[in-house]
């Protein structure tokens, strides 16, 4: 029997899904058991599926009393759906990671720790994935996208794709949003000034359903969001802190 749920929680657990029917309720199971004996929440929110996600995820409120869903009426992709989590969270620590279960919960508190053990100016912890469960194709095009990104961004992560992440809500929400905004959230921490930090994840298999992205699909997207975020890099004034007097 799960503990309730604390009326105002450490830690927000963020997942977006959609058509994960599937994966989502052994996701959300996983979830509660990494974080036991902690004051968290978890926000599933459906990204406006066309199988029994969501009604799969309701279903689990009973035995789950941390869980909440929430649902996209319209399609609008992970970013939105991350973001209107992140929006609806109570934490002041979200931890994010994918609807497909490839993530391993167990690996969130580890980078909750580390985000809390660092310094104020230390804003996200995110996922380095080991051993990625993926195909070649598809860990060749993340090897070299990882790499054009990261010295054209210098953001300093050899892995931005991987969803397990942990940061603090407050910095999230001091950043401008665009679609995959997710991809990018270490090089757009640093360019308000805070700090980002990596630790090694485990990767896992995807047990039912499919991927939802394709290469060419990715590079595609990827292109136009990397000129716009070199862009807004090139915008940004750094004022070096700011005091009161």
């Amino acid at each position: 029997m799960q503990a309730p749920m604390a009326s105002t929680p450490d830690i927000s657990v963020v997942v977006p899904v959609f058509d994960e029917e599937g994966a989502a309720p052994a996701l959300a199971r996983e979830i509660a058991a990494a974080f036991a004996g902690r004051a968290f929440e978890i926000v599933f929110v459906d990204d406006a599926s066309r199988d029994g996600t969501r009604a799969a995820l309701d279903a689990l409120k009973a035995e789950i009393p941390q869980l909440r869903v929430l649902g996209h009426r319209r399609n609008s992709g992970q970013s939105r759906a991350i973001r209107s989590g992140i929006l609806a969270a109570r934490a002041p620590v979200i931890v994010t990671l994918d609807g497909d279960g490839q993530n391993d919960p167990a690996d969130g508190p580890a980078l909750v720790d580390a985000l809390l053990a660092g310094p104020a100016e230390l804003a996200l912890v995110g996922g380095e994935r080991v051993k990625r469960q993926d195909s070649r194709a598809k860990k060749l095009a993340s090897r070299i996208g990882n790499g054009v990104r990261k010295r054209l961004l210098h953001d300093t992560a050899n892995d931005t794709g991987c969803g397990l992440k942990a940061f603090r809500r407050e910095a999230f929400l001091r950043l401008p949003y665009f679609d995959h905004i997710h991809r990018y959230l270490p090089a757009l921490m640093l360019r308000e000034g805070c700090q980002v930090a990596f630790r090694p994840v485990n990767h896992r298999h995807r047990q039912t359903g499919q991927s939802k992205y394709t290469n060419l699909g990715r590079l595609a997207a990827s292109l136009s969001d990397l000129f716009g975020v070199m862009w807004l890099q090139s915008r940004s004034r750094d004022p070096g802190g700011v005091d009161e007097v």
